[in-house]
């Protein structure tokens, strides 16, 4: 599969910095977000075009009850509120988000400034549900000291894990994406020794090398994120994660987000880690890593965002999955605790406190 020319920039190039900006959208201003999508692009590049070799990019995704609130047509076929994954021990949560926003450039500051255009637009008409500034850690490392993003495929395998194809030909060339933040209990790993963080990773901490089937744990986070088709065929997604963290409040983590083709690959994940697979097996990163977010998103072709032609319409929605939150439930990573989690009071945004989007939403 080749990359579709209207594609959006999923598969831009690993960058230095992001900004993961989730928004819920107020009644009413439904016609200007459908303004405000079509002109993205042209805001991308009016403030990349400052430093292009810096390569700003964003990706904008569109929650399932948002689509009912913008457009006539039913959703795409993948589409739908991120069910909750809870097993015996660990639960995967799913919050409110209407708008996602994947800024990415080799330096902070680019994101920071289309962050800051796109709220200004959206001042008075969005709230801001989750925001996070993501950095590169060394050698593209999660905050855990493992290599993140190994197993990414490249090239046309790349193209063919992400973009939508014959399968929903209304939406070729678009795709899907999912997003959880994930805060670490740095001192109980830190606590583990080495050997035991490997096996429950399933890679080695130093080399970045996978271990061998016959010794890798069957509740490794390795074993568990790979997905296989009827045929044997690995089920592939493009991760682009970055670690948070906020010396201050001591909140680290790890942002996860995946795109792909068709969200079951991603839900299946999400299953295999906090179910289990068989049941009871869960990943064991999940007793030193929580979720606190978590929202299913469509990325629709630039073509389909500057169709003039959209206009606000109110449908009945489809039915939501088991376990999906209801549209009035107001889930908010701050209601959220568990034991793994610092006592101390984190900051809502996952940043390093350089900066804040926050108040131009008031």
């Amino acid at each position: 599969m080749t990359l579709p020319t209207q594609a959006q920039a999923v598969l831009a190039p690993p960058a230095r910095a992001a900004i993961f900006l989730v928004v819920t959208v107020r009644s009413g201003a439904e016609g200007d977000v459908l303004d405000l999508l079509a002109d993205v692009p042209g805001l991308t590049r009016s403030v990349g075009f400052r430093e292009p070799e810096l390569q700003l990019s964003c990706v904008v995704g569109i929650g399932a009850r948002l689509w009912d609130r913008l457009y006539d047509s039913p959703r795409p076929a993948g589409l739908h509120p991120l069910p909750v994954f809870a097993g015996t021990e660990h639960a995967a949560v799913s919050t409110p988000g209407d708008l996602l926003f994947h800024l990415r450039a080799q330096r902070f500051d680019l994101c920071f400034e289309l962050a800051s255009q796109l709220m200004n637009r959206l001042d008075g008409r969005a709230d801001v549900a989750d925001e996070v500034h993501g950095f590169r850690y060394f050698d593209e490392r999660d905050l855990l000291g493992f290599v993140d993003g190994t197993e990414n495929p490249a090239g046309a395998a790349a193209a063919a894990a992400v973009f939508v194809g014959d399968e929903d030909p209304a939406f070729a060339g678009s795709s899907y994406v999912v997003v959880q933040k994930y805060r670490h209990d740095m001192t109980a790993w830190n606590a583990l020794p080495v050997e035991e963080q490997e096996r429950a990773i399933g890679r080695s901490k130093l080399s970045d090398i996978e271990m061998p089937d016959a010794v890798k744990p069957a509740n490794s986070h390795v074993a568990l994120n790979t997905i296989e088709d009827e045929d044997g065929n690995q089920r592939q997604i493009v991760r682009d994660n970055l670690p948070f963290g906020s010396v201050g409040s001591k909140e680290f983590g790890t942002y996860f987000i995946g795109y792909a083709a068709t969200p079951d690959v991603i839900e299946q994940m999400l299953t295999n880690m906090f179910v289990g697979n068989p049941p009871g097996t869960h990943d064991r990163i999940l007793d030193f890593s929580t979720a606190v977010t978590g929202t299913l998103f469509f990325v629709p072709t630039l073509d389909f965002l500057d169709d003039p032609s959209a206009r606000p319409g109110a449908p009945a929605a489809e039915p939501d999955p088991p376990g999906a939150p209801p549209a009035t439930e107001a889930t908010t990573t701050e209601s959220i605790t568990t034991e793994s989690t610092t006592t101390e009071p984190p900051r809502a945004d996952g940043s390093l406190g350089i900066g804040s989007l926050r108040g131009s939403t008031s």
